[in-house]
């Protein structure tokens, strides 16, 4: 008589929202659009997101994918370029019309809304503060949308405890939309207590999405006695949520781009997982790692709805006559 092991029990707290938001959809729809109606090789300058399998699969379809704009041959200066969703400094639309090239900007919606906000700051005579992580394209756009020394940047407390501004009264401040919630409320709080007149972005800067997925690690962190976080190490709202995930309770938390990178000697005897995924992570890496677990675990989901998002933002006119089906968009959702 044959026995078969029985596989250990083990929960895992699915969080809801997870992956996607909706401007990272967007911008990879813009360019699986571009190559529908234009053709390959449509360009991306710099990852549409920061997440390399997305970055693959675009690849596969005829994605070209450059970090400047004098990459593009002559030949192909017809072609499409697409901008990042992390937004890009104001020279780069300028050199793409300098070179007559034809550029779709993928840009985030709410970045926009913060380089209209650091903009506005500066309008209104301020000088203005932007918390970020130095290098990042979100930030290296952001400040690329006024003029070199007008923007100053502000990583952590010790850097709101040491900037002197030349006014003190004529200062406003915007952040990375992919921040911390909690660090950055500490940096903000640091930056009023020494200079009581800084002047507030007229919306939040943190987007709803990094929220949404930092406050649902938060709630099923605790007793969990693994947490995993699908992303790219150069994703930014990524790695906070595996800080988030390590402050609110979970034993251990890691950062994985596939199943194959978990380390399965190290966590045979769990028995809760948390599981989350970064604003850039398609879900067809979640149900990946989940299927990886039903093979060494007797899996039950518990799914952690703490949001509802139903935001959608549309493409941009000139690809709103291509249809975009599931199939489509099938290399990063899952064919359900």
């Amino acid at each position: 008589m044959l026995h078969t092991k029985t596989k250990p029990p083990l929960t895992i707290r699915l969080c809801q929202p997870r992956g996607f938001c909706a401007g990272v959809d967007r911008a990879i729809q813009i360019v699986v659009l571009a190559l529908k109606k234009y053709g390959a090789p449509v360009y991306v300058r710099h990852e549409i997101v920061h997440n390399r399998y997305v970055v693959e699969g675009l690849q596969s379809l005829g994605a070209v994918f450059i970090e400047e704009l004098s990459e593009i041959p002559p030949e192909h200066r017809k072609s499409p370029v697409v901008f990042s969703a992390h937004g890009v400094p104001k020279s780069v639309p300028a050199d793409a019309q300098a070179r007559e090239l034809f550029y779709l900007d993928a840009t985030c919606p709410l970045v926009s809304k913060v380089h209209k906000q650091a903009m506005r700051h500066q309008r209104l005579g301020r000088h203005v503060l932007l918390i970020g992580h130095a290098g990042h394209p979100e930030v290296i756009g952001t400040m690329g949308q006024l003029a070199e020394g007008a923007v100053t940047l502000i990583e952590t407390e010790a850097d709101a405890a040491t900037f002197a501004p030349a006014n003190p009264e004529a200062l406003g401040f915007v952040t990375q939309t992919t921040l911390s919630v909690e660090d950055t409320a500490g940096i903000i709080r640091a930056l009023q207590e020494r200079f009581p007149q800084l002047h507030a972005p007229a919306a939040e800067s943190i987007c709803y999405a990094t929220t949404n997925r930092q406050e649902a690690v938060k709630d099923t962190a605790a007793g969990a006695d693994l947490y995993l976080i699908v992303g790219a190490p150069n994703s930014s709202n990524s790695r906070r949520l595996v800080e988030v995930a390590e402050r609110a309770g979970a034993t251990m938390s890691l950062l994985v781009q596939r199943a194959s990178e978990i380390p399965w000697n190290d966590i045979a005897d769990i028995s809760t997982l948390g599981l989350s995924a970064g604003a850039s992570a398609p879900e067809i890496i979640v149900d990946e790692i989940i299927d990886a677990f039903r093979q060494r675990f007797e899996v039950t989901i518990d799914l952690a709805i703490t949001a509802t998002e139903t935001e959608d933002f549309p493409v941009m006119r000139v690809l709103r006559d291509v249809e975009l089906t599931r199939a489509d968009m099938a290399f990063v959702n899952g064919a359900a």
